[in-house]
C-alpha cells in the first residue's frame, strides 16, 4: 500500500511539473474540460431549479410592482436611447467632416458565467463560450456597467477570463474629465484598484470616473474602468496614493459580453476610407451641360445674321479671293401680313 501511494505521489509531481513547464499536457486538459463543462452544469442545475419553483409562487403584488417599475425604467431608457442616436448622427458628420477613417461598430456576443478559480489569490472566472464560438486571447469582458478583464486561456466550449483586480493585470485608463493617462493595477481585493505612479500635482480627485484609454490596442476606448474612491498626498513622497472601485460588478454580474473589435490596422482603415471618399466624389460628380445655341428669328424689313457655319467656301466655280468680302444677303420685302419668324436662309456668293 505504501509504495503504491509513493508512485501516485511521485506520479502527481512529475505531471505538474510537465504541466508547468510544458505545453504536452494542454490538448489533455481541454478534452478533460468537456467533461468538467458536465459537472458544472450538473452543480448548478439546483439553483436553476429553485429560481424556476420561486419565479413560478410569486406574489401577484410583486409582479405588478416589477411590472410597473420596468415600464418606467423602458421609458427612460427609450428617452436616452433616442439623445444617443441623435449624438451617434452628429459624430458621423464630424467624422465625414474630418476625413476621418470609416466607423466600424463593434460586434458582441452574450457569454454566461459557469465556475470561479478556488484559488482565492487568483481572480479568474469560466464563461460558457469558447474557441469553437470564435473566442480569441485576450478578448475584452465586459458586463452592464463597465470592463471586467480578458480571455486568458481557450479550450474548445469554455474559457477562462482574467478580472481587472487580479494582482497580474494592468490596465491603462484616463481620467474622463481631463484625459489624464494612467495605469490601473489589481490589488487581490475585488473591490479596488490602484493607479501606479501618479505624480502628486496631477489634476485627479475622488469621485473621477476612470475608462479604458485604448492605449495597446487591447481594450476598446471610452468603456468604464473605476471610479476614483480615495486619494492620499504625501509632501514627503512624489506620487499620489490612488485607490478607485471597479464599476463592474465583479462579484455579482453572471452574464458577461465579450467585445470583437476591429482588427485591421491604421494603414487598411485609412485606405478604406480613402476608396469610399473617392466613390462618393465620383458619385456626386455632375457633368457640366452647354446650352446649344438657338438663331434668333428673322425680323421683316432687318438683314438677317449671318449663321457661323456659313462661311464663304472655295470652289472651282466660285473662287474666294483674299482680302475682298462676302456679299451681302438679299432682304426679303415685307409682305402684305407678315409670316412667322423664322431662321433667314441666305447664299453665299463671292465678288
Amino acid at each position: 500500500m505504501g509504495v503504491r501511494l509513493l508512485v501516485l505521489v511521485v506520479l502527481s509531481v512529475a505531471l505538474m511539473v510537465v504541466d508547468a513547464r510544458f505545453t504536452l499536457l494542454k490538448p489533455v486538459r481541454s478534452q478533460m474540460s468537456l467533461v468538467l463543462m458536465q459537472s458544472y452544469w450538473i452543480t448548478d442545475l439546483p439553483q436553476r431549479l429553485w429560481q424556476g419553483v420561486a419565479s413560478q409562487f410569486g406574489s401577484r403584488t410583486e409582479l405588478v410592482a416589477e411590472n410597473e417599475k420596468l415600464k418606467t425604467e423602458n421609458l427612460l431608457l427609450q428617452g436616452r436611447m433616442q439623445k444617443l442616436a441623435a449624438l451617434t448622427e452628429q459624430n458621423v458628420r464630424l467624422r465625414e467632416l474630418l476625413n476621418s477613417s470609416a466607423l466600424v461598430n463593434e460586434k458582441v456576443e452574450v457569454a454566461e458565467l459557469i465556475g470561479m478559480d478556488p484559488n482565492p489569490f487568483t481572480h479568474r472566472i469560466i464563461i460558457n463560450k469558447g474557441e469553437r464560438d470564435g473566442v480569441v486571447l485576450g478578448q475584452p469582458v465586459l458586463d452592464a456597467r463597465g470592463l471586467m478583464g480578458q480571455v486568458v486561456e481557450l479550450m474548445p466550449y469554455t474559457s477562462r477570463v482574467l478580472l481587472l483586480t487580479d494582482t497580474t493585470h494592468s490596465i491603462p485608463v484616463q481620467v474622463n474629465r481631463n484625459g489624464l493617462r494612467a495605469i490601473a493595477s489589481g490589488t487581490g481585493n475585488p473591490e479596488r484598484l490602484e493607479l501606479r505612479h501618479v505624480a502628486d500635482t496631477a489634476d485627479i480627485k475622488e469621485g473621477d470616473l476612470l475608462v479604458s484609454s485604448g492605449l495597446g490596442q487591447r481594450f476598446p476606448a471610452g468603456y468604464p474602468v473605476a471610479t476614483v474612491k480615495e486619494v492620499i498626498h504625501d509632501s514627503g513622497q512624489p506620487f499620489a496614493i490612488v485607490r478607485a472601485v471597479p464599476t463592474a460588478a465583479l462579484n455579482r454580474s453572471r452574464y458577461l459580453l465579450l467585445v470583437f473589435s476591429d482588427n485591421r490596422t491604421a494603414e487598411e482603415r485609412a485606405n478604406e476610407a480613402a476608396q469610399a471618399q473617392e466613390a462618393q466624389d465620383k458619385q456626386n460628380a455632375v457633368t457640366p451641360i452647354i446650352p446649344a445655341t438657338v438663331p434668333k428669328p428673322a425680323v421683316p424689313g432687318t438683314p438677317a445674321a449671318i449663321p457661323a457655319a456659313a462661311a464663304p467656301v472655295a470652289t472651282p466655280a466660285n473662287p474666294v479671293v483674299p482680302g475682298s468680302r462676302p456679299a451681302k444677303p438679299p432682304v426679303t420685302p415685307p409682305a402684305a401680313k407678315p409670316p412667322a419668324a423664322a431662321p433667314a436662309t441666305t447664299r453665299q456668293r463671292a465678288q
